[in-house]
């Protein structure tokens, strides 16, 4: 689905395979650029690695993918004014984080500036984990804590928030 929107940034939230990052890159086609993706993820088993091949595949060689684990801000710097760009997704980004004892809040800090500075639109994209069970783990519910804050942050700081569940958007804030 292409979506007509032209925003400095909107926000696509949903739950795990909910159509998200589908929806985002086509607003990202919809705006008639260059398309930068910055990937998150990190293949740390086949099934993973699987998972993200199949996503560059359907994505096309029109994308520019950027691997930025660790670094989205810095990988935002480098985009071009006239591109798009998708960050997919901050989930993982802040569960990488996470994993190597970062700080969180001065790193979520740093990329929501990398965005206000980013001279091109952006596209974020993260899971909704606020409607799940309360966490077994202090490490799980520390993740679900600094990603819930996450989310409300940068949903704060858009143009256009987009709840997307069954690959349909509920747009919660300015939608088209």
């Amino acid at each position: 689905m292409v979506e007509k929107i032209d925003a400095k940034l909107t926000f696509a939230i949903g739950g795990a395979s909910s159509g998200k990052s589908s929806f985002a890159e086509g607003i990202a086609t919809g705006m008639e650029r260059p398309r930068i993706y910055i990937a998150t993820a990190q293949a740390y088993d086949a099934e993973m690695e699987a998972k993200i091949e199949a996503h560059m595949a359907s994505r096309g060689p029109d994308w520019i993918t950027v691997e930025a684990p660790f670094d989205v801000a810095g990988a935002l710097a480098d985009v071009p004014a006239d591109h798009v760009v998708v960050i997919d997704c901050l989930t993982l980004w802040l569960s990488n984080l996470l994993l190597t004892g970062a700080d969180l809040a001065g790193a979520s800090a740093t990329l929501r500036q990398a965005m206000t500075v980013c001279r091109a639109p952006i596209v974020a994209v993260s899971n909704e984990v606020g409607q799940g069970i309360v966490p077994e783990t202090a490490l799980g519910r520390q993740f679900r804590a600094a990603q819930g804050l996450l989310n409300q942050q940068v949903a704060a700081q858009a143009d256009r928030v987009a709840y997307v569940v069954a690959g349909l958007p509920l747009w919660l804030k300015a939608g088209p």
